[in-house]
């Protein structure tokens, strides 16, 4: 039987430093690329292959990253979630890197959850999503000195690693859209106010607003749960009032594809009688009942910015060094348009029960 190529034979037979050799073979940036070509290649020629044990043990570095899940009953199955983790584990792969996905707990046992994945060494970093204003991870992880990233931002977001779309300007932007269409009252389905993302969209749709010479109704505002069913219940208040809006903005795309689903019931048709716009960008939005016109986020590419930069955090670069904002864009598919001038008469509905 043929000798296993170990890592000290193939340096050897390199005339490199074992330790330049492994950093070559996981693409660390300090090394050249020419190298870095030069030592894959021979790698593959030889049949040399890592072991991922002997490695850890060698390093003290587990080859892997967690992503802790949003708060949410169904979350593994948002398309918000399932775009991300694409992206995150297309950067973690290209180091040879594993991506652990760990499940939310109750807010009261998470702090216990994540110290026993700061400690249990399967990890080296953490990416959490969907911040509060406040957010005691975060302090747990600052504490603990442990390599972390965000995606999103807490009130106070100077000393930490964070990847953002600024909410506040994609709302404004949607706003003035909608006024410049011809739209007067315009609704607003929202999220719970304690995420920060939530409450930055809800302030850019309110300044707006009042930017445009309309007021800020709270009438027009419904803050309802993060899924369709959430966004479907509360475009039906909004619907059913005595004045309704002639076009609503909702927090994420999921809540739009409510939304859409409570004006079709009504005998509405979206995009002609009631606008909607959603926020995220998902593919899936492109074959709803019509196609959804959204603030499109690169969710794919959220997911390998935020990989690149804790991985560069984890090789010792200061968090501080890495805070990505970025713009929202319009996506125009069929779900908005002019204001609709006539009204519709619509059939009584059965009370909705609140958010």
């Amino acid at each position: 039987m043929t000798a296993r190529m170990s890592l000290k034979k193939l340096s050897t037979h390199l005339g490199l430093a074992e330790g330049t050799v492994s950093r070559a073979l996981n693409n660390y940036p300090d090394i050249s690329a020419k190298t870095r070509k030069r030592v894959q290649e021979e790698a593959i020629r030889l049949g040399y292959s890592a072991n991922p044990l002997a490695r850890r043990l060698a390093t003290g570095i587990a080859e892997a990253v967690a992503y802790i899940m949003p708060e949410s009953h169904s979350s593994i199955s948002e398309p918000f979630v399932s775009q991300l983790l694409t992206g995150l584990g297309d950067s973690l792969s290209q180091r040879g890197w594993d991506l652990l996905v760990t499940q939310s707990v109750p807010a009261e046992d998470e702090p216990e959850m994540i110290r026993k994945l700061v400690t249990s060494g399967r990890v080296s970093g953490v990416v959490i999503s969907r911040p509060h204003k406040n957010d005691a991870r975060i302090k747990l992880l600052q504490s603990a000195k442990f390599p972390f990233i965000v995606h999103g931002r807490s009130l106070q977001s100077e000393d930490y690693a964070w990847y953002d779309v600024d909410s506040e300007k994609a709302f404004g932007d949607a706003v003035d859209h909608l006024v410049a269409l011809g739209h007067s009252r315009i609704g607003f389905v929202g999220a719970p106010t304690y995420y920060t993302f939530a409450q930055a969209r809800l302030d850019g749709y309110r300044n707006t607003l009042v930017a445009n010479g309309l007021p800020s109704d709270d009438n027009l505002i419904q803050i309802c749960e993060l899924s369709d069913d959430g966004g479907e219940r509360g475009a039906g208040h909004l619907l059913d009032a005595d004045n309704p809006p002639t076009a609503i903005l909702c927090t994420t795309d999921v809540q739009a594809f409510g939304a859409l689903a409570a004006i079709r019931a009504r005998g509405g048709v979206p995009g002609k009688h009631v606008s909607v716009i959603g926020y995220d960008g998902l593919r899936i939005g492109r074959h709803t009942n019509p196609p959804l016109t959204t603030l499109a986020q690169p969710q794919a590419h959220s997911g390998r910015q935020l990989g690149d930069m804790l991985l560069a955090i984890i090789d010792g670069g200061d968090p501080k060094n890495f805070q990505e904002l970025r713009s929202a864009e319009l996506l125009r598919r069929q779900s908005d348009g002019p204001v609709w001038t006539e009204r519709v008469q619509q059939a009584a509905q059965p009370h909705l029960p609140q958010c």
